[in-house]
């Protein structure tokens, strides 16, 4: 189902590197199967077969089908993990081009998202597509009050009332947050609306497989209970840490640690398909909150290729050796197509007729590789035995767990996020938020000056 191949960054590294590192990863592997490391009362994920009851699941699916039965689009609300996650496994199993779909053709609504960011013109462009379509909302967030998410769901429960009558909308808007505070818990039980706990052990970015990620997964018509059963496929394969058989996932965590010491301090998460973009962009969160602390960490960069060959290509190849990359590789395409033989080869292509864009897109992937090696760029990869919900739930736990043994690794808490609190503080208090009076004048002296 997945495999870590480690030969094309081997040659940059030595055993006894690793090696050294065991005792230190038995350590950091102990303290999280037991939950007694930093941020353990945030590990909630690491056992899957925890995360949801058999009840859970099945009013995850009973909604969600109400939801596909009733609304041609589904908008879910949320920044960060809230809707990260989601957004990724929903793009990676899907139709490259659900929107020139018709609802029978995706067989499931549109999934779309907002509250990700302060886009004036996003917001008011989504506001005029939204006449004309059934509509039902998916509102995510712990405190009910993160700026980007709130002020989204503002605007859009506003137009929401005038488009629906009120036992309507009660069907229509979907609350998932605090099982017993906040704005939107608040809401949800005055408003009579369904709602979903945001489980308070598991934080943002950890949360894809928990009512946060499943239920827009399930609204789009993808089979969370196969997304799951790759998860826990990966919970059971690397659950166990023995130093004389490294799993993968030990194994690209232990990687990583020695890379970074050698002074490969960025990681460049690459896919060969289009779809696993927004994956990307998850994983980039994961590791970049998780690790980024205390002046540690790699930063967490990536790459759609073979796009962005023609745009990075060089700089890989040629610039800075700071960086080495991990490929996220299929073996095998939902689809086929192959190259047409063509009479007059003004091309130059009649080399590849007959051989599937697949077997050429894997053989560009192995020589991009192999010239990245030689120009001094370590190189790892993940292969999959296909892009399906099953494999791809295998993938979220993989580096789910590969995060978390990386940060205990660095002496770090991975679970925790103070940084991110600096920009909402000076933000807050540069709005007028009451409360921030004193950091607002500090502020704009600074500006000043």
């Amino acid at each position: 189902m997945l495999s870590l191949k480690t030969n094309q960054a081997m040659p940059f590294i030595s055993e006894e590197e690793l090696e050294y590192l065991l005792p230190f990863m038995a350590t950091a592997h102990r303290q999280l199967e037991e939950g007694n490391g930093p941020g353990a009362d945030f590990t909630g994920w690491y056992h899957v077969p925890d995360i949801n009851t058999e009840e859970d699941l099945q009013r995850i699916e009973k909604v969600a089908k109400r939801l596909r039965e009733s609304s041609d689009i589904l908008i879910v609300l949320g920044i960060g993990g809230s809707y990260l996650g989601a957004r990724a496994v929903i793009e990676a199993c899907n139709h490259h081009f659900p929107t020139l779909l018709s609802k029978s053709q995706r067989g499931a609504p549109l999934v779309i998202f907002a509250g990700h960011q302060l886009s004036e013109d996003y917001l008011a462009e989504l506001c005029d597509i939204l006449e004309d379509y059934d509509v039902s909302l998916n509102v995510v967030s712990k405190s009910g009050t993160t700026t980007e998410t709130a002020i989204a769901f503002r605007i859009l429960r506003s137009f929401m009332e005038k488009k629906y009558s009120p036992e309507e909308l009660r069907q229509r808007i979907v609350v998932t947050t605090d099982a017993n505070k906040g704005a939107l818990r608040s809401y949800a039980d005055e408003a009579g609306v369904e709602s979903f706990v945001v489980p308070d052990d598991i934080g943002g970015r950890y949360s894809v497989l928990s009512a946060v990620g499943l239920l827009p997964i399930a609204v789009a018509g993808i089979n969370i209970r196969d997304l799951l059963d790759g998860a826990n496929w990966a919970y059971e394969k690397y659950l166990r840490f023995d130093p004389e058989d490294v799993n993968d996932c030990i194994n690209y965590a232990l990687m990583r640690h020695v890379l970074a010491r050698r002074g490969y301090l960025l990681e460049m998460m690459v896919n060969y398909e289009p779809s696993m973009a927004m994956f990307i962009e998850w994983w980039k969160q994961l590791y970049g909150e998780s690790e980024g602390k205390n002046g540690r960490g790699i930063f967490p960069a990536g790459a759609n290729f073979t796009t962005d060959l023609h745009s990075l290509g060089q700089y890989i190849q040629e610039g800075s050796r700071i960086l080495f990359e991990t490929s996220i590789l299929f073996k095998s395409s939902q689809r086929e197509m192959k190259v047409p033989h063509q009479i007059d080869d003004s091309d130059q292509l009649n080399y590849l007729a007959g051989k599937s864009l697949h077997e050429i897109n894997q053989t560009a992937a192995l020589g991009t590789s192999l010239a990245h090696v030689r120009g001094g760029v370590p190189n790892l990869s993940l292969e999959l035995r296909e892009r399906s919900p099953l494999t791809i739930g295998a993938l979220v736990y993989f580096f789910e767990k590969a995060c978390a043994l990386s940060g205990y690794l660095d002496a770090i808490n991975p679970f925790d996020q103070p940084g991110v609190e600096a920009y909402k503080r000076n933000m807050f208090a540069l709005l007028g938020k009451p409360g921030f009076e004193d950091l607002r004048s500090r502020l704009m002296e600074e500006l000043n000056n």
